[in-house]
């Protein structure tokens, strides 16, 4: 009796399993991404990190830019589903391995905001080199909120979000090279958790934000810290973030309905191999809802603009440690991808 109970138990639990494949072929992850093959570009429904299947073949009624997709995702939803199930199943003839395409930034936004010294660690490691943190945690919580953008409840003793733009045109996707400056010696790294925004978001709670969010990918918020030598009006923003190449983005958008929390998330950067930060978005001073409430009191967000949400500690500036050309620079997120750049002395390439 009893083995024909233990049986009976490791049947069940093989069945279970087999149908927990089956749930999982039928309703399987997805990530898009943008890529370029033979000079064509084409959108991609991209399936375990490995294989693109070119949305423009499976269905030429659904859209080629990003954008208008991630606006139009609601009531696509379903057909992104069957084609990812039908992908899974049997490898269509326009399903390519992404190892044999280019992958480009899987977005190009309108407007790119980071958030500057969203984790309490990173504010001190950075207190500690400068002394003048936007955020430093020995400065007291101010008393309010900033009218109009940023009620503060009571019993809040975090700062007041601070975000700041990073222009488009630095943009770059996985595999691209960072470029180090001439005579720009202090370049740094910031692995991050960026935001996608799927519909236009215009003065959004904090409670109804997540509504607006299409889903995540990774930022590396490279960053110049040789400052402008004059000292003029305090940070100088563009300098120290500005430079081209120093937005790499990707390498795919995770749509929000694969991401159970975004605030426990595992967060690596790595430097040719060497741990620099190892973290959790858990660690967040404001998290990723609070995040896009705030901004979108100030500028209107519309689909495909990014919100990154801030570095933890770990960065070059606090350890007199900078990126330098023929490193590897590689920014990781449990469930959303890993981000790799080459680093290259300007006039230079990683082919070279």
């Amino acid at each position: 009796m009893t083995r024909r109970l233990a049986h009976g138990a490791l049947m069940a639990a093989c069945l279970a399993a087999a149908l927990s494949v089956v749930v999982a072929q039928a309703n399987p992850a997805y990530k898009l991404g943008r890529f370029s093959q033979g000079g064509r570009t084409f959108l991609g429904l991209v399936l375990n990190d490995s294989v693109a299947v070119d949305l423009s073949k499976a269905d030429s009624s659904l859209p080629s830019d990003t954008s208008v997709l991630l606006e139009r995702y609601d009531t696509l939803k379903s057909r992104l589903a069957t084609i990812a199930s039908e992908a899974a199943a049997k490898r269509p003839a326009h399903a390519y391995d992404v190892k044999a395409l280019d992958t480009l930034p899987p977005v190009i936004p309108q407007n790119i905001l980071n958030a500057a010294v969203n984790y309490t660690e990173h504010a001190a490691e950075m207190a500690g080199r400068s002394g003048n943190a936007v955020d430093a945690p020995t400065t007291p919580p101010p008393s309010e909120g900033i009218p109009g953008i940023w009620p503060r409840k009571p019993g809040d003793k975090r700062h007041n979000p601070y975000v700041f733009p990073k222009p488009v045109g630095a943009v770059i996707g996985d595999g691209d090279d960072i470029r180090i400056p001439p005579g720009r010696e202090q370049v740094d790294w910031e692995c991050e958790l960026a935001i996608v925004i799927g519909r236009t978001a215009d003065h959004v709670s904090v409670d109804r934000a997540k509504d607006y969010i299409f889903g995540y990918t990774l930022e590396n918020d490279v960053s110049d810290r040789g400052g402008r030598a004059d000292g003029r009006h305090g940070s100088d923003w563009f300098i120290g973030k500005g430079h081209s190449t120093f937005a790499p983005l990707g390498p795919y958008l995770v749509p929000k309905e694969f991401v159970p929390d975004p605030q426990k998330l595992p967060i690596k950067f790595t430097l040719s191999g060497q741990t620099m930060q190892d973290s959790t978005t858990e660690r967040m001073t404001h998290s990723v809802t609070e995040m896009v409430s705030f901004v979108s009191h100030v500028l209107t967000l519309r689909p495909g603009d990014i919100i990154a949400t801030g570095s933890p500690a770990g960065v070059g500036a606090a350890r007199g440690v900078f990126m330098k050309p023929g490193q590897t620079a590689v920014c990781s997120i449990g469930g959303i991808g890993t981000l790799t750049n080459p680093v290259v002395a300007a006039g230079h390439s990683s082919g070279e």
